[in-house]
């Protein structure tokens, strides 16, 4: 379904289906633009926490990802160790992936090399121009060629977990694209 109707009459991207949760992230974040160096990092980390997942998973267990990752503050994210890890991977309120643990403290390290909202700037250069609305699910795409080249610029910094369809939901999450498809009740311009 593209759309479905919620509990309060409101019609919303048929992806919300019944969850409390997923509504209130499609009513209040999904596709609302996200500025700034920690929220983005953060941003980043959890959609490579995804990967293979549903983005629900990662939305329930968000509070102690935040908490375990120090608020995602990558200064402090950035002096994680070995012990560090350890202890995150007997943490049951995450996802346990060693590679995913690993790959956020060393992205956390690259973001020690961007000056203050330099990663922000980096991250919405790579921002499409508005485009038509999609109609429905079925048009809106995994990957983009913007997506693929902010993954490859990543990938040339070192940065890990960020493939071209997880930057494309990165651009979807953060509001770089706006993809509430026609008739949902966030989708109030035409573009």
């Amino acid at each position: 379904m593209d759309l479905i109707t919620g509990p309060d009459g409101l019609a919303r991207c048929g992806w919300v289906g019944d969850d409390g949760e997923y509504r209130r992230y499609h009513d209040e974040e999904w596709g609302r633009p996200l500025r700034g160096d920690r929220p983005l990092f953060e941003k980043v980390s959890l959609e490579g926490f995804q990967a293979g997942l549903s983005w629900i998973t990662i939305l329930r267990k968000r509070p102690r990802f935040r908490e375990v990752f120090a608020g995602f503050e990558p200064a402090r994210v950035a002096a994680f160790d070995e012990s560090d890890v350890a202890g995150l991977m007997a943490d049951p309120g995450i996802i346990r992936n060693r590679a995913k643990i690993e790959a956020t403290i060393s992205n956390a390290r690259l973001m020690l090399e961007f000056a203050e909202d330099e990663f922000d700037e980096f991250l919405w250069s790579f921002a499409p121009p508005a485009r038509r609305r999609p109609a429905g699910l079925a048009d809106l795409p995994a990957v983009t060629a913007d997506s693929e080249a902010l993954s490859k610029a990543l990938r040339r910094r070192g940065f890990r977990f960020v493939g071209p369809t997880t930057m494309y939901a990165l651009m979807q999450s953060s509001g770089m694209v706006d993809d509430h498809v026609a008739g949902c009740h966030r989708a109030t311009d035409p573009v």
